[in-house]
């Protein structure tokens, strides 16, 4: 899709730019991401939207988007899409906005439905024309495939770990591991 795409319709409707990092972590320590998923404000503009229609949603800073269930600011962005307030959804990329493909894919019926364009840093989208859609689809699956291959290293890391008898784990209250590595007492 090109911006010349995006109907008057379209600008009518907020601009919601959707702003998320998967745990507290990154959003203490990783800014630069932040930075660059609130410029995209600035596309909003760029595209046509006044600075005062632009809504930055940032409730779910510090959620992972593997589900929806505990994340506020996406139910409420496919919400207010459903009730045709939303005329652009945008996003640094796709996997900002969910790695479920149940959410998804929910999702992108919603916009094609209400019309809405979704943006991210590598083009324009209307979910309601073939080609979009298709490529949406892709980065979607690919998005949550990815959360997959990375629970998938995080547990082969574990095993290895323990393989090599290093894996200490948390122990409960009143127990320390010893510099020989064997559980005791809290001295």
């Amino acid at each position: 899709m090109n911006r010349y795409e995006i109907t008057a319709a379209n600008r009518a409707r907020r601009a919601c730019v959707y702003i998320r990092q998967s745990s507290p972590h990154q959003v203490m320590h990783n800014q630069e991401s932040q930075r660059r998923q609130r410029a995209l404000v600035e596309r909003a503009v760029e595209l046509g939207w006044s600075h005062d229609n632009v809504l930055q949603l940032d409730e779910d800073l510090g959620h992972s988007a593997s589900r929806s269930s505990h994340r506020t600011g996406f139910q409420d962005l496919v919400a207010d899409a459903a009730l045709g307030r939303v005329g652009i959804i945008l996003a640094l990329e796709v996997a900002r906005l969910s790695r479920a493909n149940q959410d998804w894919y929910h999702l992108l019926d919603v916009c094609a439905v209400m019309r809405v364009v979704i943006a991210d840093t590598e083009g324009l989208y209307d979910p309601r024309a073939y080609n979009d859609r298709l490529i949406l689809g892709l980065k979607g699956t690919m998005s949550e495939a990815e959360l997959h291959l990375i629970k998938q290293r995080l547990v082969e890391a574990t095993r290895s770990k323990a393989k090599r008898g290093e894996l200490r784990m948390r122990l409960p209250p009143g127990f320390v591991w010893s510099d020989s590595g064997c559980v005791q007492k809290y001295p």
